[in-house]
């Protein structure tokens, strides 16, 4: 009875401790993208013979595709109920930041200080965040329903199936809602003198889901490994929550 004991503790540890890890990076990576996210464009564009390709992206969405394989991670290890938890913090993350900007924006500063670098950020945050929240929140929530749906059609087969299509059905809305929102929305997007709005929007659009999408299929491979070590380290059946659910 008691080596049952301890070793139920032990791997419940690991599993709260490893759970708090991927958390945290889905959180942190969270922040940088919502206080980063529109101070700077950056220009990846490339040559294909004579044609120039454009590809333009915001700093912010660098570290986005870490939050999608963070709930990837947590719904095949943990399920449904805490990768939505996860998404709720996030959300909550947000509502702080905008707090803490208001309030930063409202006190009395230092007169002797240039604080326009902190009102630049907070009106560029301000935007930004307004349009993640309701773009974040809409593609995490596909992406927790889409995983978990194909997890049980699949009879918690196909991981690389349910893994690619939940994030690339998902941040095909997030790249579409977070740029419409904060160009009609915020106008935190300012067009260049010479450039038409739809067209830029577009390369906009079509540069952020490429750069994800990428990314989503590059990640294939790390979740695999991922998924096969850590229900191994954590002794997790994944194909448990289908027989639950089922049932």
């Amino acid at each position: 009875m008691f080596g049952n004991t301890a070793y139920e503790t032990k791997y419940d540890l690991r599993r709260e401790v490893v759970f708090v890890i991927l958390a945290g990076m889905f959180i942190g990576s969270l922040a940088m993208l919502n206080i980063l996210g529109l101070s700077r464009l950056i220009d990846l564009s490339f040559n294909i013979g004579k044609y120039n390709i454009p590809f333009i992206v915001f700093v912010g969405v660098l570290p986005y595709p870490i939050t999608f394989l963070c709930t990837d991670f947590i719904c095949e290890l943990y399920g449904k109920k805490r990768a939505n938890m996860v998404v709720w913090t996030g959300l909550l993350l947000n509502l702080w930041v905008l707090f803490i900007l208001w309030v930063g924006g409202k006190l009395p500063g230092d007169t002797s200080v240039d604080s326009n670098a902190f009102f630049v950020i907070r009106g560029l945050t301000f935007g930004g965040t307004v349009a993640s929240m309701i773009s974040y929140l809409t593609a995490q929530f596909v992406d927790v329903h889409v995983f978990h749906y194909l997890k049980r059609i699949t009879k918690g087969k196909h991981l690389w199936l349910r893994n690619n299509a939940s994030t690339l059905t998902s941040q095909l809305i997030d790249s579409i809602a977070v740029i419409l929102i904060t160009y009609y929305m915020t106008s935190s997007i300012e067009i260049q003198e010479g450039d038409h709005a739809i067209p830029f929007i577009t390369i906009l659009i079509l540069s952020n889901y490429f750069f994800k999408m990428t990314s989503a299929l590059l990640d294939t491979i790390p979740f695999y490994i991922g998924v096969k070590y850590l229900s191994r380290y954590l002794n997790i059946d994944t194909t448990k929550g289908y027989r639950e659910e089922k049932h």
